[in-house]
C-alpha cells in the first residue's frame, strides 16, 4: 500500500469514527428526554451527508411550526375575548327585535280583534236613539289632512232636529298632534241652498254632509269623515270607555236645568253627569261657556288615555262607541293615527269659532239673536291655529 493509500484510509476511517460519535451521541440525547429512537435506515453509514442534515432541518421545520402554531393560537386568544362577546350580542339584539316583532303582532291582532268585537256589541244593541248612517261626500284637506266631523244632536224624536254641537278633530295635521275647532252653534252663515241662518241649522236642513258644507264655504276647512252621536249614545261611549268616570275640574256650581246637580272642583263623572257638564249653559256667559266646556270635556278624555287600563280597554270601547254612532271613519285611519291619538293625553289644541275679536252681536231675518263674524279674519285664524 502507497503513502497516498494509506493517508486516504486514514481520513476515511476518522470520518467513519466522526458519524459514528454523532450518532452515539444523539442516541444519548433522545435516550435522556424519552423519546423514540429514530428508525434510521442501514445505510446511515454511507457518506450521504444531506442524510444527517435532514433531522437537524425536520427539527427547525417542527420547531417553526410549534412556534407558529403558538403564535397563531396566541393571536386568537387575544383576539378571542372580543368575538365572544360580540356573538353574545348578536344573539340578545336578535331575541330582543324577535320579541319586539312578536309582542306588535300580538297588539295589532288584540287591537284588531277587540275593535271589532266591539263594534258589533255596539251595534246590535237595541236602542232607537242610535243614529242613521248618512251619505258623506268628504275631502282631504288642502294640507293633506283628513279631518273628522264630529256633530252631537238632542233629536228626541225629532226628524229634523238641529245640531247642538259641533266641531272638527284634527289628526294627521301638519302639527302632527290633536286639533280640535269647536263652532258656536248661534255663528251666522251662509247655508249652501238654504240661505243665512245658524249654523247648526244646517244640519236639520241636509244632515251631516251640508255642514260639511257650509263649514267649507264659510271658514275654508274641510273635513274627510264625519261621527254623529246623541246624547244618550254619548253617555254609553263614555261609560264604555272609562268604567270608573273621567277626571274633570268643574268651573263652578251648576243645578238650573241639570238632571244630575254639579259641584265646583276636581271630581269623577260619568256618562250622564259629563254630559250635564258640556251641555251647561244657564249663566251668563251662554254658548261661550258651554263650548269651552265641551273642548274641556275632550281634552279630559284624551287625558284618560294616560292609564295604561284605559288603553288596554280602548281598542273594545272604540269599536263600541263606533257601533253607537253614525260615521265613516275607518279602522285603518285611526290605527294609522293612534300615536297622534295618544298624544292628546298630555293636551289637545283647541279654538272656538267666532275667533276672540272677530265677532259681534246682531239679529237675523227673523229677529233672533246671531253672531256676525268677521269671515277673512276667522280663515286666517284657522290657518294659523292648524299650522302650529
Amino acid at each position: 500500500m502507497s503513502r497516498m493509500d494509506r493517508h486516504r484510509h486514514e481520513e476515511e476511517k476518522q470520518h467513519q469514527n466522526s458519524r459514528e460519535n454523532i450518532f452515539a451521541r444523539r442516541q444519548r440525547k433522545h435516550s435522556q428526554n424519552e423519546e423514540p429512537e429514530y428508525d434510521y435506515p442501514q445505510d446511515y453509514r454511507t457518506g450521504d451527508q444531506d442524510y444527517w442534515q435532514q433531522p437537524d432541518d425536520d427539527y427547525r421545520d417542527s420547531s417553526y411550526s410549534i412556534n407558529n402554531q403558538q403564535h397563531t393560537s396566541s393571536g386568537a386568544s387575544d383576539n378571542g375575548p372580543k368575538k365572544k362577546k360580540k356573538k353574545p350580542r348578536k344573539k340578545k339584539k336578535h331575541r330582543f327585535l324577535r320579541f319586539i316583532l312578536t309582542l306588535l303582532i300580538f297588539l295589532i291582532a288584540y287591537s284588531g280583534v277587540s275593535f271589532y268585537l266591539g263594534q258589533k256589541v255596539g251595534e246590535e244593541e237595541d236602542s232607537g236613539d242610535i243614529p242613521e248612517a248618512e251619505t258623506f261626500n268628504g275631502f282631504t284637506g288642502e294640507d293633506g289632512s283628513n279631518n273628522i266631523l264630529l256633530i252631537g244632536n238632542d233629536s228626541r224624536g225629532e226628524d229634523n232636529a238641529r245640531a247642538d254641537s259641533i266641531m272638527i278633530l284634527q289628526l294627521d295635521g301638519p302639527a302632527n298632534k290633536p286639533k280640535l275647532i269647536s263652532f258656536m252653534r248661534d255663528t251666522y252663515v251662509s247655508i249652501p241652498g238654504a240661505g243665512d241662518n245658524k249654523i247648526n241649522a244646517s244640519y236639520a236642513y241636509g244632515g251631516a254632509d251640508l255642514v260639511r258644507q257650509t263649514i267649507s264655504e264659510n271658514f275654508g276647512i274641510d273635513s274627510k269623515y264625519y261621527m254623529t252621536l246623541n246624547f244618550e249614545t254619548f253617555e254609553k261611549v263614555i261609560d264604555t270607555l272609562f268604567s270608573n268616570g273621567v277626571d274633570i275640574d268643574a268651573e263652578k256650581n251648576m243645578s238650573k236645568n241639570l238632571e244630575v246637580p254639579i259641584e265646583k272642583g276636581p271630581q269623577k263623572m260619568d256618562g250622564l253627569t259629563l254630559l250635564q257638564y258640556a251641555r251647561f249653559r244657564m249663566d251668563e256667559e251662554g254658548d261661550f261657556g258651554r263650548v269651552r266646556r265641551q273642548q274641556q270635556v275632550i281634552s279630559a278624555i284624551f287625558s284618560e288615555l294616560k292609564n295604561p287600563i284605559s288603553i288596554l280597554k280602548l281598542p273594545y270601547a272604540a269599536g263600541k262607541a263606533m257601533g253607537y254612532s253614525a260615521n265613516d271613519v275607518p279602522l285603518s285611519f285611526l290605527a294609522k293615527n293612534s300615536f297622534s291619538i295618544m298624544k292628546g293625553a298630555s293636551g289637545v289644541d283647541r279654538l272656538s269659532v267666532p275667533a276672540e275679536d272677530t265677532w259681534s252681536y246682531g239679529q237675523s231675518f227673523d229677529g233672533a239673536s246671531v253672531l256676525l263674524f268677521d269671515q277673512q279674519a276667522n280663515q286666517q285664524a284657522i290657518q294659523n291655529f292648524l299650522a302650529k
